[in-house]
């Protein structure tokens, strides 16, 4: 079936490029810790997309519920990414060595866990993610039922999308890996610094655009 895989791979893609604070926050996240924390956020994000497929296709009525509280969401949101934005701002730490080289910070269990949730939550509390999955899922949903198997054709789409996704989220991690050798403290620290601006930007913005546009949304 060639025509469901099209359209995941341009879901995916369209998914992939869109310009939000979790692509800055792969990349900063991997290069401020490395690729195993990198893997780590990018596996939360991974994980509240397939979520939120899944709801989509098979709870209708929660995803539609979760919708209409949309404001709620955008506010929750909004103060996760300006508070991980002024952590990063004003209280990121670069860890260096005697010789004032950057070193791997070393993880426990839970801090790896503390990273793939808020690559989770970054993902699941961003309304455009929500209204992304619901109108895509009711276009491919009513596009299925012209198929000779629509959960088949349904599954192609959705599974090539997500795969994508991860795949080109994945490849972030490893450039901005490649990248982070090549990085002195002081970059390292600049980069702290506007990443961190970028995130409570997109967070001030999300809200104001939620508070100002929701009520004229679907």
């Amino acid at each position: 079936m060639i025509a469901p895989l099209i359209k995941g791979l341009i879901l995916g893609v369209i998914l992939s490029i869109s310009v939000g604070p979790v692509i800055f926050a792969i990349i900063k996240q991997s290069i401020n810790n490395g690729h195993k924390a990198g893997y780590f956020f990018v596996a939360g994000v991974s994980a509240s997309d397939i979520l939120l497929v899944l709801v989509c296709n098979f709870f209708t009525s929660l995803f539609t519920t979760a919708l209409n509280h949309r404001t709620f969401i955008a506010v929750a949101g909004s103060a996760f990414l300006v508070a991980v934005g002024i952590y990063t701002l004003f209280f990121k730490k670069v860890h260096t060595d005697e010789s004032n080289n950057i070193v791997d910070k070393k993880f426990r269990k839970r801090d790896l866990l503390a990273i793939f949730f808020s690559g989770f939550f970054m993902n699941i509390l961003n309304p455009a993610v929500f209204i992304f999955w619901f109108a895509w899922t009711a276009a491919i949903l009513a596009d299925s039922q012209t198929a000779v198997h629509p959960i088949e054709y349904r599954t192609i789409v959705f599974g090539t999308c997500l795969a994508f996704v991860l795949f080109s989220d994945l490849l972030k991690v490893m450039l901005a890996g490649k990248l982070r050798p090549k990085l002195t403290p002081g970059n390292l620290h600049l980069i702290n610094k506007i990443s961190g601006l970028i995130l409570i930007g997109f967070g001030i913005a999300l809200c104001w655009g939620i508070l100002t546009y929701g009520n004229k949304i679907g």
